[in-house]
C-alpha cells in the first residue's frame, strides 16, 4: 500500500521551485539520509537557479530503486554500473547516486564501488564549489571550503589538481567552463600549471566529449576571456591542431553576435575547417553552416534590395547573416591591432544590413526543367543550359519576375 507523502517542506529544499521542493518531499521520506549534491548546493548558495537536482545518498543502487518502487515512485536505471537510479516525479528527472570511492581510473572512465563516507564521496570531486552537500535539514556539508571559494570567486580542484585531471582529463576543460561562470579574476595558479603539465591528456578523450564541451565555452559567459586563457595554456592548441586566430573570435564576442558555437568555431579556425568538422564529428547540419559561413561573398551595407535578393536566391539569409558577423569582427581586429587606425566598423550599418536580410522573402525562381521542356525544347543538355540562361535574365531583374513573365521571356527571348 502506497504512503501518503508528508506535506511539510524540508529546510534542504529552501531556494528550490515549488514542484522541485513537493519532489524531495517525497524522496526524503523514503531516503532520509540522502542529501543535495554539486551543482544544485552551489547554484542555492548564490541564488542561482537550478535545473538539474542531484542528490546522492549512502544506500546501494539497489536498495534505493526497491525503496522508491516501494513507495509509488516511478524509477530508470539510468546508471546502476555507476550507482545512478532516476526518479521521474511530475515527469521531471532526479538522478540518486550511491557514495562512491574510486577504485580504478585511466583518464577517461572510472570504476568505482559503493561508500557511507560522504567526505570520501566529495574528494573524487572535481572542483572545491562542486563537492558541496545539504541535508534535508537545511545543514551545509562542506569538506574542502567550497563556499569559501564560491564566496571569492576562486575555482579550485579538490585536493591535487593534477591528480583530479589524471582521473578525467576532461576536467581541464571543465575547469575554464566554471572559469568562465564562477570565477573571478586571475585563475587558480596551481590548477593552471597542472593543465600545462598535462594537456596532451586531452587527446586520449572521445572528440564527442571534447565538443560538448567546448561549445558550453564558447557560447558561455567571458568565452573571449576563456578562450585567450587556453590558448596561453597550451589547450587550444591540441583541441584544434589546424590552428586557430583569436582576434577574430574575440572580435565577434565583443561586436555582440549570437552566442552560436559553430559561429563562433569558424571566427576561431584559421583554416583547416572542413578537417576540423570532420574530427570533431560535427553534424551535417553543423558542417554545412561552419563551410559557409567561413567562405563566400559579403553584401555590402548600402546594397540594393534587388543585390541582396540576389544574394538570398543563391544563399540562404542564416549564411548571409553569419558572413556579416564574421566580416564585422574581423574588421574591429584588424583596427584593434592597428594603432595607426582611426575609425571602428560601422555597427549600426552592420546591423541595419543584417535587419534587411533577416526581414527580406527568399526568391524563389519560378521555373523548372519540366517548363522548358513543356515550351518545345528537345530534352537533353541544352535544357539545363536554357534553364540557367533564363535564371540569369531572372537574376539581372533583380529576382522579381513572375513565373509568367519568366515563361513570356523563354518563348521571345531564348527561342
Amino acid at each position: 500500500m502506497r504512503a501518503a507523502a508528508p506535506k511539510t517542506l524540508d529546510a534542504g529544499s529552501e531556494g528550490l521551485t515549488p514542484a522541485q521542493r513537493q519532489a524531495l518531499v517525497q524522496i526524503w521520506a523514503v531516503l532520509p539520509q540522502a542529501r543535495l549534491v554539486g551543482g544544485v548546493v552551489r547554484d542555492l548558495l548564490i541564488g542561482r537557479p537550478v535545473a538539474d537536482v542531484d542528490i546522492a545518498t549512502p544506500e546501494t543502487p539497489e536498495q534505493v530503486q526497491e525503496t522508491l518502487t516501494a513507495a509509488g515512485i516511478k524509477t530508470v536505471p539510468t546508471g546502476l554500473a555507476h550507482g545512478t537510479v532516476t526518479a521521474a516525479i511530475a515527469s521531471a528527472p532526479y538522478e540518486i547516486t550511491t557514495l562512491r570511492r574510486d577504485l580504478e581510473t585511466d583518464g577517461r572512465h572510472a570504476v568505482v564501488s559503493w561508500t557511507t563516507d560522504w567526505r570520501e564521496d566529495a574528494a573524487r570531486r572535481d572542483f572545491t564549489i562542486n563537492a558541496m552537500s545539504r541535508s534535508r535539514d537545511g545543514a551545509l556539508y562542506d569538506y574542502f571550503g567550497g563556499q569559501a571559494d564560491l564566496a571569492r570567486g576562486l575555482v579550485r580542484f579538490v585536493g591535487d589538481a593534477g591528480t583530479r585531471i589524471e582521473e578525467d582529463a576532461l576536467r581541464i576543460l571543465r575547469f575554464f567552463r566554471f572559469q568562465g561562470r564562477y570565477g573571478v579574476g586571475q585563475p587558480d595558479a596551481d590548477a593552471m600549471q597542472a593543465i600545462m603539465q598535462r594537456v596532451e591528456l586531452i587527446t586520449r578523450l572521445s572528440v564527442e566529449r571534447v565538443w560538448s564541451e567546448l561549445q558550453r565555452i564558447l557560447t558561455g559567459p567571458n568565452a573571449d576571456g576563456l578562450v585567450t586563457m587556453m590558448a596561453q595554456a597550451g589547450v587550444l592548441s591540441v583541441i584544434l591542431p589546424e590552428g586557430f586566430t583569436l582576434g577574430r573570435f574575440t572580435g565577434l564576442v565583443q561586436v555582440g553576435a549570437p552566442a552560436d558555437a559553430v559561429l563562433r568555431l569558424a571566427a576561431l579556425l584559421e583554416k583547416g575547417r572542413e578537417g576540423a568538422a570532420q574530427r570533431l564529428k560535427l553534424s551535417r547540419a553543423d558542417t554545412a553552416f561552419l563551410l559557409a559561413v567561413s567562405h563566400g561573398p559579403v553584401p555590402e551595407a548600402d546594397a540594393s534590395d534587388a543585390t541582396l535578393r540576389r544574394f538570398l536566391a543563391d544563399e540562404p539569409a542564416r549564411h548571409l547573416v553569419g558572413r556579416t558577423w564574421l566580416r564585422q569582427a574581423t574588421l574591429l581586429a584588424e583596427a584593434q591591432a592597428n594603432t595607426e587606425a582611426t575609425s571602428l566598423p560601422d555597427a549600426q550599418a552592420f546591423a541595419a544590413l543584417r535587419k534587411r536580410l533577416e526581414a527580406m522573402p527568399r526568391p524563389v525562381f519560378p521555373v523548372a526543367g519540366r517548363d522548358i521542356l513543356a515550351a518545345g525544347h528537345a530534352p537533353g543538355p541544352a535544357v539545363g543550359q536554357v534553364l540557367a540562361h533564363l535564371r540569369n535574365w531572372w537574376m539581372a531583374e533583380g529576382c522579381t519576375p513572375s513565373r509568367e513573365a519568366c515563361l513570356a521571356q523563354l518563348q521571345h527571348g531564348f527561342r
